[in-house]
């Protein structure tokens, strides 16, 4: 009877992670990690939880125990890295992240000895980089990406700097941040375990978390270390210099990361090596152009991250540069590699739209997939009105056939009143 309770625990703890926008589907490698990073009783308490942001008094109501214990409870999620908090208004509040970039990755951007980090490590490779169904879904069961790629400012020239939109910059991104924390790379430590070492032995130190998310790595149980300002200019300083990607979350204010990855251990960039052209991550607003006076060398080609570029018309051993604009992220890596200095980047014809904040992201990304309800709803009451007035307020900003979408999903008479009064101002 006790294995079978063990069972319903975890099998209960999917089904509420997959109440998220972003999901993650069940298999037994699925199992065998939550196992890791949950005792049953955390499993079974955690499944519980609503999926909007809630106090220690509401966890107590729901597990029907004193304020105290449960605040206790959470105190120990939080440590794991397995919820995450913040203040509202004066008001501790709690919410479980989502897989990624969330308690997946926040189990590994330390050294820890709580877990078997190199057992967790291969589950993990097994769950993201041998099965597919995961990769699949967070990537591309939505048109509205969870990241961004950030060009590497160092590589603009003046007339680009001109253009440049500030959210576009993450240069910017660090000097609105309220918090910033610097943990270990999650897919570098991951492959270390695995015995697949970065190829181009890239800093581990690199892995940038912001605002809220990033207080709450650093004050509980030290997954992440806060850092000023100066010290992330100098992460990303690194970074470029060792030739990796800037991939943040897509939204223009306040993201929660920032992470600088490498194509052979990002799961993003190795999605998008495997799946080419389909593209895991959305592009920044420049593409390279390669003018007269290339020579043929292949540097641009050996660092680009997803394979964007090819030596073609070779003869006697060399070639020309080629981009494949259908595959490339427009980083600006190859720019800064080119000995000659023929690679320029230019902006792109059709502009990359970028949702404003995480509540418009998940709201376009729950539409999309069909679970709206889900960010509305959950399974223990009513969202409050704050909740409501965010969704809402996103939703009466949509295009016309996203609202309708919206409407149909959430099948609300209040909804659709909503709409049809703002279709008729």
């Amino acid at each position: 009877m006790g294995h079978i309770t063990s069972k319903d625990a975890y099998k209960n703890l999917e089904d509420r992670i997959n109440w998220f926008t972003q999901g993650a589907p069940p298999s037994e490698s699925l199992y065998k990690i939550l196992q890791v990073l949950y005792t049953e009783q955390e499993a079974k308490w955690v499944a519980l939880l609503p999926v909007r942001p809630f106090t220690a008094k509401k966890a107590a109501k729901i597990w029907k125990i004193s304020e105290l214990s449960a605040e206790t409870f959470l105190d120990r999620l939080c440590e794991k890295a397995l919820l995450v908090d913040s203040y509202y208004q004066g008001q501790r509040q709690f919410v479980m992240p989502p897989p990624m970039a969330g308690f997946i990755e926040f189990a590994l951007m330390r050294t820890r000895g709580d877990l078997d980090q190199k057992y967790l490590s291969e589950l993990y490779y097994q769950y993201m980089n041998v099965e597919e169904d995961f990769v699949k879904d967070l990537f591309f069961a939505t048109e509205t990406f969870l990241g961004r790629v950030y060009i590497q400012e160092p590589v603009l020239t003046n007339d680009n700097t001109i253009h440049i939109l500030d959210y576009e910059r993450a240069s910017h991104i660090i000097e609105e941040a309220a918090y910033i924390g610097l943990g270990t790379c999650y897919c570098r430590h991951k492959m270390l375990h695995v015995g697949h070492p970065c190829e181009i032995d890239a800093p581990l130190d690199v892995c940038l978390t912001l605002g809220d998310v990033a207080h709450s790595l650093a004050e509980n149980g030290q997954h992440a270390r806060l850092i000023d300002k100066a010290e992330a200019m100098d992460v990303l300083e690194r970074s470029y210099a060792a030739n990796l990607v800037q991939i943040g979350e897509n939204v223009r204010e306040f993201p929660a990361f920032i992470c600088n990855c490498c194509g052979c251990c990002c799961e993003a960039l190795q999605t998008a090596r495997k799946f080419s052209p389909m593209q895991p991550v959305a592009t920044t607003n420049y593409l390279p152009v390669i003018s007269d006076g290339c020579i043929g060398c292949g540097k641009c080609e050996k660092v680009c991250p997803v394979l964007a570029i090819s030596m073609q018309n070779k003869k006697e051993g060399k070639g020309v540069a080629v981009v494949d604009q259908n595959v490339c992220l427009g980083c600006g890596v190859c720019v800064r590699s080119c000995p000659k200095d023929v690679i320029r980047l230019e902006r792109r014809v059709i502009q990359v739209i970028t949702p404003v904040n995480s509540t418009h992201r998940f709201v376009l990304q729950a539409i999309e997939k069909g679970t709206l309800q889900n960010l509305i709803f959950d399974n223990q009451a009513f969202a409050n009105h704050r909740a409501m007035a965010a969704v809402f307020g996103v939703i009466l900003k949509l295009p016309p056939i996203k609202q309708i979408l919206a409407s149909k999903q959430f099948k609300s008479i209040y909804l659709d009143k909503l709409l049809s009064a703002n279709r008729g101002r």
